[in-house]
């Protein structure tokens, strides 16, 4: 798959997942009466949350088929990274969190939402098949797409743009988690957080599995709310993660480039 494959990409992203949230806002009450209320766990919303998915599921079928598809799967497996990868997953991202509460001054005053290790379980089970399943689409086709001509950390900054910009709907949709934030912080940190996960990504190979986890870490429901401040938090790490990898950022030699593995030798 060649970076012209973008535009379409980003059509049926933008298109179905716009046109499923224009509906949600045209239509609140008789959607309401059929999918039950307007949330993140209304299905037309989940839908249009996997439009970045679907989108890729769809190039990758049409362009190399049922084998095509299965070896893009296969990058689902790729999870062999620098041990401080992890630690920046597990640790490094929980204390931007907290690091932002503290800032915000909620850190000791905001009650855990959850009453029981049931709710946290499910809540935690939830986020982990609603937002990290776009990373089939975002870094899956589109960020292998963008280095074929660019460098990981405009190919990162570019892709944070469009993956922020894709979020703005959601901002005013009555009983979205959106809604209740400030676009423009949000904005800013998708774009960092976009380049964070660039040299993950590259790092690994590719994998899909490591940047839905990364996805997984930044909605986790367990961490306080530290919005906007998490966004200082987030650019301030973006800095420090470019600085470390300054090498690899600006220059497209190791750049992840391929969709599906192997394309390129044919």
């Amino acid at each position: 798959m060649k970076i012209r494959s973008l535009l379409p990409y980003l059509a049926i992203t933008f298109g179905l997942a716009w046109g499923l949230i224009a509906l949600l806002m045209l239509f609140p009450q008789q959607i309401t009466a059929v999918f039950g209320e307007l949330s993140a766990k209304n299905p037309l919303f989940i839908l249009a949350v996997y439009a970045p998915a679907i989108a890729a599921f769809i190039l990758v079928f049409r362009h190399r088929g049922l084998q095509g598809l299965r070896r893009y799967l296969s990058r689902l497996l790729l999870w062999r990274v620098h041990w401080g990868w992890y630690i920046y997953l597990f640790i490094g991202i929980p204390l931007l969190f907290y690091a932002g509460a503290s800032i915000k001054g909620n850190l000791f005053t905001d009650p855990f939402p959850f009453s029981t290790w049931n709710e946290v379980f499910w809540a935690m089970a939830f986020m982990l098949i609603l937002g990290p399943i776009e990373e089939f689409g975002w870094r899956g086709v589109a960020l292998p797409l963008l280095q074929q001509h660019f460098a990981p950390i405009w190919a990162g900054i570019i892709l944070g743009f469009v993956w922020g910009m894709w979020h703005l709907p959601a901002f005013y949709l009555s009983g979205s988690l959106q809604s209740t934030w400030s676009f423009f912080p949000f904005f800013i940190g998708t774009i960092a957080l976009s380049i964070i996960v660039t040299p993950l990504f590259n790092a690994s190979g590719g994998s899909i599995l490591l940047p839905m986890l990364f996805h997984w870490q930044v909605i986790n429901p367990v961490f306080p709310d530290a919005a906007p401040y998490d966004t200082i938090m987030f650019v301030a790490s973006a800095i420090i993660v470019v600085i470390i990898n300054r090498k690899k950022m600006f220059s497209r030699d190791g750049a992840v480039i391929e969709v599906v593995p192997g394309e390129t030798m044919k």
